[in-house]
């Protein structure tokens, strides 16, 4: 009876990891390496890939040393490319190479040529198992050679010449519907667009939301056809960017996922927390060279954490509008005293309509025209100064080559709650007289 349970459980395994990859790739997240690689191990080779492909590189890094090698093998042999190298790229060089030598000539030739390009070019994007046609095939040939047995039949066919330069497109559509007896040479579509292998993503990406293809070429220096960007493949590695950029900017790692370890997420939260630490005691020891004007008025105590409150959102609301505008190349750095001066009229418009709210219900609640001048003031300096600056931090970091992600956050955080309170307290203690 137990062998015959364990039967079924194995089973149920299997089924689930075939039917279900991304939920089994959660699932094993939560396992320590060995006992997530002592289960994938029983289970056969290609149930495996589809669940590889859908752990974070980290993890299938840690699991991989604890299959069997035939079972590595298959895997690094199966498991799409760009997947693939994203997790050579977590291994030190000596553990790779010794991967990729368990592998035929022919992947590891594509792996190491994919792990030359850096991460976020059309080279480390592109699917380089796509197969160009010679021009001078017909449609006939070309559809006998689709129907082969495991041939990996794709949307689009890209056309060559002789001289091995890419010079036309076909679509699966326009080849089923054209007669046997014609050429490819004959049907194909021009190749309007195409990139470079060290092309950056953003640019990539400005080139699909502009054309809408549902493919771009990857060409060498020679016209050659190296691989092919395709838009779901695109679109994954945008919403990986922009989901990673959301826990950078606030001090998480890129590689945390939410069932990580609490001692993998600590040890990457820690640096920031305590940067971030620092930042606070900054924007006290401002506080703290007003120490006497707030012994004095203890109202404006209570009005601190409106001000900046206020500045922390504009800032913030900046900061995410220009890191926009600079991840779709709407925007580059040498458009900065525009996005400036947008933001800082911005602030002061926006600073005079919450000025008129704060102002009214600082009245009604003090009865003090002083403290209310005070309050209106400091509101609309400290948020022109929290726009402007929303909109320089991520600009700056990305002139001296920073990704604006990982610190734009900590830094704005630091400007609006060091010029809010100054812009407060200092307007406080210029105007003490009315207060």
């Amino acid at each position: 009876m137990a062998g015959d349970a364990s039967t079924v459980a194995e089973a149920l395994n299997r089924r689930f990891l075939q039917g279900h990859p991304r939920a089994a790739a959660r699932q094993l997240e939560e396992l320590e390496p060995e006992s997530a690689a002592a289960l994938l191990n029983r289970m056969p080779s290609v149930q495996l890939t589809p669940v590889v492909e859908q752990l974070s590189p980290s993890l299938a890094a840690s699991i991989l040393p604890h299959l069997d090698d035939e079972r590595v093998k298959e895997v690094v042999t199966a498991t799409d490319p760009k997947a693939m190298v994203a997790i050579l790229h977590q291994m030190d060089a000596k553990q790779a190479e010794d991967y990729l030598n368990l592998v035929s000539p022919t992947v590891k030739k594509e792996l190491t040529a994919l792990m030359q390009y850096p991460e976020d070019t059309g080279g480390n994007l592109m699917d380089p198992r796509v197969e160009p046609y010679a021009g001078t095939l017909t449609v006939e040939q070309t559809l006998k050679r689709l129907r082969q047995p495991g041939y990996r039949v794709k949307p689009v066919l890209f056309v060559q010449n002789e001289a091995r330069r890419l010079t036309g497109r076909v679509s699966l559509q326009t080849l089923v519907a054209a007669r046997p007896e014609q050429l490819l040479d004959d049907i194909k579509g021009p190749v309007s667009v195409f990139v470079e292998p060290l092309a950056p993503q953003e640019e990539i990406v400005a080139l699909f939301d502009k054309h809408r293809f549902q493919s771009i070429p990857v060409v060498g220096l020679q016209g050659e056809l190296l691989g092919v960007i395709w838009q779901d493949t695109l679109v994954r590695a945008v919403e990986e960017d922009a989901t990673a950029d959301m826990q950078a900017m606030v001090g998480a790692s890129r590689d945390e996922r939410a069932l990580s370890k609490a001692l993998f997420a600590v040890r990457k939260r820690q640096p920031w927390l305590q940067i971030n630490l620092v930042t606070a005691f900054l924007a006290a020891a401002v506080v703290g060279l007003f120490e006497d004007m707030i012994a004095r008025f203890t109202a404006l105590a209570v009005l601190l954490p409106v001000v900046a409150g206020q500045s922390g959102n504009t800032g913030a609301q900046a900061l995410a509008v220009t890191m926009r505008g600079l991840a779709i190349r709407e925007i580059t750095t040498r458009h900065w005293p525009r996005v400036v001066w947008k933001e800082c009229r911005a602030g002061f418009m926006n600073g005079i309509g919450v000025c008129a709210t704060t102002c009214l219900g600082v009245f009604l609640w003090s009865r003090s025209l002083g403290l209310t001048g005070v309050i209106g003031i400091s509101m609309i300096l400290s948020m022109v100064i929290a726009g402007v600056a929303g909109a320089l931090v991520p600009i700056v970091l990305v002139r001296v080559g920073q990704d604006p992600a990982t610190a734009s956050s900590i830094i704005l955080t630091t400007v609006t709650d060091v010029m809010g309170f100054f812009s407060f307290l200092g307007t406080a203690t210029l105007l003490s007289g009315f207060l």
